[in-house]
């Protein structure tokens, strides 16, 4: 069937759009792209820019999926909408007493804010006990005061969270009820709605973030569906959730926390796309921007996803999401010298202003990719967004006075410094992901994308023991066609929280059947565009006395209470390599994710045929010195549009394309493969067991 459909990806500088037309009958589709200014006052202006910029009219798309920092940014930057808080007696500072945690770990001061500050948390007579039986009756009448007393101090949004209400949210949903009757708009987040789930500090918080960005992101939806309506598109448009699915745009503001990490979790599942495409199962995400670097584990095709996520200190935010490591490592890291006269590199950024040195914005700092270019791996004459013309000269001038000199060392051998410890940091990123879950880095591929990645991607690879770096056809552009390619997804969870012997299975079958049918009926909003549909149950668990939980998959067959048992065991075993039959299993969590998948894109379409040299001599454009290692090396420059089919590069050797610079090292080969993928293969020291099984 003929289509047009239109991924776009607003990030804090750029908004990014690939656009698939899918002509139908066999004939090969199309692909356009478009790279535009972020408009932080409406991202809404972005979009439409980058629509008009791609050449089509939105009359002509058939189906628009969006990628969003508007709730992200809007809580690390504290934007919010003025939240009031309705809660049980006694309880008004959970959100701010936490878990004694501190903002640096060592240290003896530090700020937290809580997004609703104190004056506006207000407290209702109530109490529900921890097995959902009434220990204390709602005071209605209070609590109607209590809304009206939020209402006249002006606030926005309401949140109405009791105490132990995913057990029994009875009295949540009463007092929902009478919030209805005089709460001046919508913006009413009922706890227990977004999340059913123990742990009332990290279940408060969580609602307080939804509360507090509902309304910005309603907002911001409204005047896009609106724009795009005034453009002639006829259809409501999908939006990313930080799960890595997408929600129809009228659905997503009502569970608005679930937005959170859109950006990072449409990369992630663009990777994991593209990776199966490629024939790689197993894979660790890369993604180096400008400011930071997004790392995350995809095993057997699939992203680790995982409830823990903490979007800034003291605001966790237990939803399922994608699980991204972000570090501050990004092309925009400023090098520097601490006290002891050691090198560091981070976590302080350029930024987009004024950035760094070699983009002539004003910057006067190293940066990293002061470094690169430095180092001959960046074309400076091919530098994007460059403001005034910076010299060499200028830029070896501020790394020697700012590195070489105190130092001790050259401008070649502080540059080459930087990104050695710069490559340092991301592999203990890529270390988080994988050693410290129990997986040996060598049975997975590294794939490399962001404006950064490919840059650094083969000396990390060689750094881990990464057999391969895979590197798709647009690194600059992943973030947007992970919107393209992103299924429909519903994620939810119930906490259970009884030893696996005392539960009761039918009611845990009930539980599990309501769960599978409102994510049906979420994703029956957007039926047309479901080809097949799957449901996944899966339980955390743990053993008594135990704070670590285990997530495991419902066994194949009859769910059993001897069958969940087992299944928790082998899982147990394969993580911590030990056996404790005599401790009892206590089952914390049921979730159920439902997958509506849409019709499946060819990727192919990425990496346009025409244009391609008849030989690997005729796709060099330059040669210019590039230094590896301790010494500088002659290197041949490649147009990547001009790499023959098949094509097999030995490193060293740069691979320039409008959206990134690919530097293959020394040692490894790349070579191109059917879909328009650079695999670069890197050797290793020795086989890991899988490999030699």
């Amino acid at each position: 069937m003929a289509r047009m459909m239109a991924g776009i990806d607003v990030g804090g500088t750029f908004t990014d759009l690939v656009l698939l037309e899918a002509a139908g009958d066999g004939v090969p589709a199309r692909v356009r792209v478009a790279k535009t200014p972020t408009t932080p006052e409406n991202q809404a202006h972005g979009v439409m820019r980058a629509i008009g910029e791609a050449g089509i009219a939105p009359a002509a798309l058939d189906l628009v999926l969006h990628g969003t920092t508007t709730t992200t940014n809007a809580v690390l930057e504290r934007k919010v909408a003025k939240v009031g808080l309705v809660t049980t007696r006694g309880f008004r500072d959970i959100l701010e007493l936490g878990r004694r945690t501190r903002p640096a770990a060592y240290g003896m001061r530090g700020e937290f804010e809580p997004l609703v500050p104190r004056e506006r948390r207000l407290e209702v007579t109530e109490r529900m006990r921890v097995d959902g039986q009434v220990h204390i009756p709602l005071d209605e009448a209070e609590a109607r005061a209590r809304i009206l007393e939020l209402r006249e101090m002006g606030c926005e949004s309401l949140l109405i969270h009791f105490l132990h209400a995913y057990a029994n949210p009875a009295h949540e949903r009463r007092v929902g009820e009478i919030a209805a009757e005089i709460w001046p708009n919508g913006y009413i987040t009922l706890g227990h709605e977004l999340l059913s789930e123990f742990r009332e500090y990290e279940r408060g918080t969580t609602a307080s973030i939804n509360a507090a960005v509902q309304p910005i992101l309603e907002r911001y939806l409204a005047r896009l569906r609106s724009e795009l309506a005034d453009g002639g598109y006829g259809r409501d448009f999908l939006v990313m959730n930080g799960n890595g699915g997408t929600v129809a745009s009228r659905l997503v503001a009502a569970s608005a926390a679930k937005t959170v990490m859109s950006g990072p979790a449409s990369g992630v599942k663009a990777a994991a796309y593209t990776a199966r495409a490629a024939g790689m199962a197993d894979v660790i995400s890369y993604d180096m921007g400008g400011t930071s670097t997004d790392v995350a584990l995809i095993r057997g095709g699939e992203p680790e996803v995982s409830s823990e996520l903490q979007i800034a200190y003291g605001l966790p935010v237990h939803l399922p999401m994608i699980d991204v490591k972000t570090i501050g490592a990004g092309g925009g890291s400023i090098g520097w010298i601490d006290a002891g006269g050691i090198l560091k590199v981070g976590p302080e950024s350029a930024g987009a202003r004024p950035g760094p040195i070699c983009y002539g914005r004003g910057g006067t700092r190293p940066t990293v990719t002061d470094a690169n270019m430095l180092l001959g791996r960046l074309d400076p004459e091919g530098l994007l967004a460059v403001d005034a013309a910076v010299t060499r000269g200028d830029v070896e001038a501020i790394f020697q006075a700012e590195l070489a000199r105190p130092l001790g060392l050259s401008v070649d051998a502080a540059a080459s410094a930087m990104l050695t410890i710069a490559n340092t940091q991301m592999a203990g990123a890529i270390r988080m992901v994988s050693l410290a879950r129990g997986h040996d880095p060598r049975d997975f591929a590294l794939f490399a994308f962001g404006g950064a990645g490919p840059m650094h991607a083969g000396a990390l690879a060689a750094e881990m023991g990464l057999p391969r770096v895979l590197i798709p056809a647009r690194p600059g552009m992943t973030n947007a066609l992970g919107c393209l390619v992103a299924d429909l997804r519903q994620d939810y969870v119930n906490t259970v929280n009884r030893p696996l012997d005392e539960v009761d299975f039918d009611e845990l079958g009930a539980l599990l059947a309501d769960q599978r049918a409102r994510g049906e009926a979420a994703n029956a909003e957007e039926r047309g565009e479901i080809t097949e549909s799957d449901v996944r149950h899966s339980f955390d668990m743990q053993f008594v006395g135990q704070t670590h939980i285990l997530t495991v998959a419902a066994p194949e067959g009859a769910l059993t209470r001897e069958s969940l048992a087992a299944r928790f065991a082998e899982a147990y075993f394969e993580r911590f390599a030990v056996r404790l039959p005599e401790i009892r299993a206590v089952l914390v969590n049921a979730n159920t994710t439902v997958i509506g998948y849409r019709e499946p894109v060819d990727l192919a379409a990425l990496a346009d045929p025409t244009g391609r040299a008849a030989s690997l001599e005729a796709a060099v454009t330059s040669r210019r010195p590039v230094y590896f290692a301790d010494a500088w090396r002659e290197t041949p420059v490649f147009s990547r549009e001009r790499l023959p089919a098949g094509a097999d590069v030995a490193g060293p050797a740069i691979i320039e394309q409008m959206d990134t610079t690919i530097v293959i090292e020394p040692g490894t080969t790349a070579r191109l493969d059917d879909i328009g993928n650079i695999v670069v293969d890197v050797p290793l020291a020795q086989p890991t067991r899988r490999a030699a099984e």
